[in-house]
């Protein structure tokens, strides 16, 4: 690999990479071509003795020399130019790379150097190409002061750790994507505690759809799931309790202009008990999507109110339909998170301190779990936190800092208009395009970033790519990075676990990283694929169990029943003994039918005198 040569004069910086009997005026390669973005290097495959060196491997950075300044390139491609091999002699290849900036030397002797992504000077033919030094490799991606994290190490050299800058990941938005067992849920579980330590105000809300998160995040998570959400009714709008109404399908229009009339009276009835259908027009006028308190049942009196009406005749058939799809709605045992309260109370602090963890208590992060809850509930409950989340951010002034994190997020947010719940895509859009002004974040977690709305992924500043076998995603990341860094994406899809290309505003500049590795038991879904494999120690299945949570609904409650207790057959229930227990009575001479408890004289009979 290493070729002497009479008429070199050396490097003028010395190469700690390099063994101490090897002397400055060995080399591995020279520029043979140079464009704007990328140069070509003539190098060989094999040294002087014919041994193989695999020194020039695709992914590694090199240097070319410049005297004062050092080119820094990324190697994508190498081969022969004559696709064969000589056995006899040395092999001559050719190395392409990507020009990605330069490193200069400090002003001050045995500073650090210093690395700019633009080129000041181009390589000429014949500089000097070499593997990067130690400390070049370092100034690239130094983050120059900024907040930062330590996430992993870089591909190249694990001596060498991946940094990200902290503050601008999380308020510039990010996502990480990639296929399906790579372990993208074990790098969102590493951002997330790492991201804690670093910025202890920080308050972290999971939409978690697997239900994985919360064992991950032991001492630092809350977990809320339909049996403990304690969302109510009121808090929806129009469009969110809609959704839950009409079961996700088309609205009727007429049924909607109802609700819309008839949803401030029910608030107003609550407010003002002695009002009656007054509705005070003025500033502090109520709509349907004030977040008031109101009851289901005055709601369902303002339907009849208005049914019983002379001049609502051909407004009865929707009034009807809107009031059994309410009615419907209370009943359904999967909404009970919204029902459930038979006391209707102005509940809107304690829902929002828990739900946003105001205050935390040591824990700031919340898992919404959403595995086994319908569609159009996850939907509206999806659009309801980020909206909440976006306005107490915006009100409080940035003293609040949210990060809303979307695993699964082409759910919420797929690329197709017509699929999805128009709220949840305009909540989680308006986070994306303001939020950062006002201390709201999105994080975005998928495997199909081909079906994310692109409006959504262009406001992710910060990328982690890690690898991706379908060619639509790769050109949806490909066309999101900068472009004297493209070629790092060819590696997308044959990439390792735990392996990410991290690109934009977090990182100095394109990086491929390994992250940490996180203790077994903190690996999201661990704990759930044990419980699974210690349950398979018998054939049998548990199908009532199974049942059971399928129908989701409550056993009956044997002890408010009334005929709970003991009570004997003979007795009616007007007998001043009913309620006593059974005692022995005495048999009459009379000829009674005991098989009912009743008197053949006395069943629809007039009595027979003797």
């Amino acid at each position: 690999m290493y070729v002497e040569r009479e008429a070199s004069v050396g490097e003028p910086t010395s190469q700690e990479r390099r063994n101490a009997e090897q002397n400055d005026r060995r080399i591995l390669g020279n520029v043979v071509q140079c464009d704007g973005a990328r140069a070509t290097i003539s190098a060989f495959a094999d040294d002087v003795d014919g041994a193989v060196t695999g020194l020039w491997t695709v992914g590694k950075m090199i240097s070319v020399n410049l005297g004062t300044t050092r080119t820094v390139g990324l190697v994508y491609a190498i081969g022969k130019s004559d696709r064969a091999w000589n056995s006899e002699g040395q092999n001559a290849i050719e190395v392409s790379i990507e020009l990605i900036g330069e490193v200069r030397d400090g002003a001050e002797p045995g500073s650090k150097p210093i690395f700019d992504r633009g080129i000041t000077t181009y390589p000429h033919i014949g500089a000097i190409a070499h593997r990067i030094r130690s400390r070049d490799l370092q100034a690239v991606y130094d983050l120059a002061g900024r907040h930062s994290i330590t996430i992993g190490s870089l591909s190249q050299d694990e001596a060498i750790a991946a940094n990200i800058a902290i503050d601008d990941t999380l308020a510039r938005h990010f996502a990480i994507v990639g296929t399906t067992g790579v372990g993208k849920s074990t790098a969102v579980s590493l951002l997330l505690r790492k991201s804690i330590a670093a910025r202890p105000d920080l308050r972290i809300l999971i939409l978690d759809p697997h239900n994985e998160f919360a064992a991950s995040l032991p001492e630092y998570c809350v977990k809320v799931d339909s049996k403990t959400l304690d969302l109510p009714f009121w808090m929806f709008r129009l469009e969110e309790f809609a959704e839950v109404l009409f079961r996700g399908r088309e609205t009727v229009p007429d049924e909607i202009d109802a609700l819309r009339d008839l949803i401030p009276l029910a608030k107003n009835l609550y407010r003002n008990p002695n009002s009656g259908a007054y509705l005070r027009r003025g500033s502090d006028a109520l709509t349907a999507d004030t977040p008031v308190p109101y009851r289901i049942a005055d709601l369902l009196k303002q339907i009849d109110e208005r049914m019983g009406m002379l001049e609502s005749k051909n407004e009865r058939p929707t009034l009807k339909s809107l009031k059994t799809r309410i009615e419907s709605a209370a009943a359904d045992p999967r909404y009970r998170f919204m029902f459930n309260s038979r006391l209707i109370e102005d509940t809107i602090h304690e829902t929002i301190g828990n739900i946003f963890r105001v205050p935390h208590n040591g824990r700031p992060v919340t898992c919404f779990e959403m595995a086994g809850m319908p569609s159009e509930v996850v939907n509206s409950v999806c659009s309801v936190l980020a909206r909440l989340a976006f306005d107490l951010a915006l009100w409080s002034e940035g003293k609040l800092q949210l990060l809303l994190l979307c695993e699964e997020a082409h759910r919420y947010m797929p690329a197709d208009a017509r699929l999805g719940f128009a709220p949840t895509r305009h909540a989680l859009s308006r986070i994306a395009k303001e939020g950062r002004k006002y201390g709201c974040y999105l994080g975005v977690v998928t495997q199909r970033p081909g079906e994310l709305d692109p409006t959504i992924l262009s406001q992710c500043s910060t990328f982690f790519a890690m690898r991706l076998a379908n060619e639509h995603d790769q050109a949806i990341i490909r066309s999101a990075i900068a472009d004297s860094s493209a070629s790092t994406l060819a590696f997308l899809s044959s990439m390792g676990q735990r392996e990410a290309i991290a690109f934009g505003e977090g990182v100095a500049t394109t990086m491929r990283l390994k992250f940490e590795r996180l203790p077994a038991e903190l690996i999201p879904g661990t704990a759930k694929r044990e419980q699974a494999m210690s349950s398979k120690t018998g054939d049998d299945v548990d199908l009532v169990t199974i049942v059971e949570r399928l129908r989701n609904v409550p056993k009956p409650q044997q002890q408010a029943m009334a005929f709970a207790e003991v009570v004997d057959s003979g007795r009616q229930a007007g007998d001043p003994d009913y309620r006593k227990p059974p005692a022995a009575r005495v048999q009459s001479d009379d000829d009674f039918d005991m098989r009912y408890g009743l008197k053949p004289g006395t069943f629809g009979m007039r009595p027979q005198n003797d």
